[in-house]
């Protein structure tokens, strides 16, 4: 998920770089660790309006202000497939103006509520979001009720998106992070509809206010959507007010869309190189399927990433940064979406050490996967995981981030407590399990982003078959 994703990413390059230093003995006098104390999952009253519209209210006393987050289902994985990536283009203009109110009173009346609203495309739904003081909740609410059911797409505002999503995207497609992202996408999805991670110049350009009046009027509907509201409220109260602006949201005569299609695939092993000429780096990713959240074994998978590269003590970090200096800041991360797991590894490194580099990320990939954690390894994993979800979930933004994606992927509120439960019940023996069927360097796809001359020339005693990609 989202969140997880970026548990994985981020807090591994800001955690104290005293763990990745090399085994230095710790004072005898400290304590041992503590047990793990998985999060314990909020108190969500669950509700479901006439219109279809599912709720899950947390009314969380004291610091007086209230997070909104709005889920609907559709996101870039149902996307036409000649308008790849319009749902970034929505997300960014679906505030921008409704049928009531222009862009500009939106704005005005969210701030004077004490926030602003914000939309997000993601592979699977687009989230509709907004953090405002308790007091405010009434204007808040009938703000969003309004973007939520009568965004009129203004063409004015419609170009002057484009013309900002056409930049921010050429500025994208300069950096070899996005590059490397965009042609693993394909490599392990191929024609599946996750392969899109981002739109096209093209796409862009031909989009219209028409189109996104036209997917909006597709996708909003209040039987593929949830409210999540996390804050100072009454429970009695807020149902009241989301029945009374809420409730007359209609579901249209149309079929909702159809679910995205699982995919199972492996990917080829082979490496897949994106032309950067006179680049001096090279971009290195490593992609193969991984479990879903849903799976029996995904808590024990994301126990034994977190051992292989997904912390900044990790294997991968300790080898490549710490003892051999080829980059960085590595990692690694596992990504469920509701169709498809990910499991990626990523280093950006010297064009000198592009083979070494390779070599050493296959070598730890093949160790994770043949050689079981020892007890400290194992301790270490857990509590990051523990831990590491319990600061995310500290805002009342990210915990009503959370429980909207937790509702996409079809699981209830009470996974926040189940997951940590597991990850501290998970043994060895599953660790080792999980890792030997999702790790190993041979189930992998690679990428290799800069000059091609370069790559071939560095990876060719891997006798790996090395392929362009346009």
């Amino acid at each position: 998920m989202r969140t997880i994703m970026r548990i994985a990413v981020t807090i591994p390059l800001f955690v104290s770089f005293s763990f990745a230093q090399k085994d230095v003995p710790m004072p005898k006098e400290l304590p041992p660790y503590g047990a793990e104390k998985p999060l314990r999952p909020p108190s969500v009253h669950s509700a479901k309006l006439d219109n279809g519209l599912t709720l899950w209210l947390v009314s969380e006393p004291g610091f007086p202000k209230i997070a909104f987050s709005v889920a609907v289902r559709g996101g870039l994985a149902a996307d036409p497939a000649d308008s790849p990536g319009i749902s970034e283009l929505l997300a960014k203009t679906v505030d921008q103006g409704t049928k009531a109110r222009t862009a500009k009173q939106i704005a005005q009346e969210l701030q004077a509520a004490g926030g602003d609203v914000s939309a997000d495309s993601q592979k699977d739904f687009i989230e509709v979001s907004t953090a405002v003081l308790a007091s405010r909740m009434d204007a808040a609410i009938s703000v969003l009720s309004d973007v939520l059911q009568n965004a009129s797409f203004p063409d004015a505002e419609v170009a002057l998106a484009k013309r900002n999503l056409s930049d921010s995207l050429r500025q994208r497609e300069s950096q070899s992070g996005f590059l490397a992202t965009r042609a693993m996408a394909k490599v392990l999805f191929g024609d599946h509809p996750y392969h899109v991670t981002a739109p096209t110049q093209d796409s862009v350009a031909a989009a219209t206010s028409t189109d996104l009046r036209r997917i909006f009027a597709q996708r909003f509907r209040p039987d593929q959507a949830i409210l999540v509201a996390v804050g100072d409220f009454d429970d009695t109260r807020m149902m009241e007010m989301v029945k009374a602006k809420f409730g007359a949201w209609k579901t249209p005569g149309a079929s909702a869309l159809s679910p995205t299609r699982s995919t199972s695939n492996a990917p080829e092993h082979a490496v897949f190189v994106v032309a950067r000429p006179g680049s001096v780096q090279t971009t290195l990713e490593l992609g193969t399927l991984g479990p879903l959240r849903g799976d029996p074994d995904y808590e024990a998978a994301m126990v034994a990433n977190a051992i292989y590269g997904g912390t900044f003590s990790s294997r991968l970090t300790s080898n490549i940064r710490e003892d051999k200096g080829y980059t960085y800041s590595p990692f690694s991360y596992l990504h469920a979406y509701l169709a498809a797991g990910v499991l990626v590894t990523h280093a950006d490194v010297r064009n000198e050490v592009t083979a070494p580099t390779l070599n050493e990320i296959d070598y730890e990939l093949n160790r994770i996967a043949t050689t079981a954690p020892s007890d400290e390894e194992l301790s270490k994993a857990k509590h990051y995981l523990v831990g590491s979800e319990a600061i995310q979930l500290q805002s009342r933004a990210s915990l009503s981030d959370h429980l909207a994606e937790l509702w996409v992927d079809g699981l209830p509120p009470e996974e926040i407590g189940i997951y940590g439960q597991k990850i501290t019940n998970t043994t060895v023996s599953e660790v080792e399990t999980a890792a030997m069927k999702y790790f190993p360097a041979f189930r992998t796809a690679i990428v290799a982003v800069g000059e091609e001359k370069v790559i071939r020339e560095a990876l060719a005693p891997f006798g790996i078959p090395v392929k362009t990609l346009q």
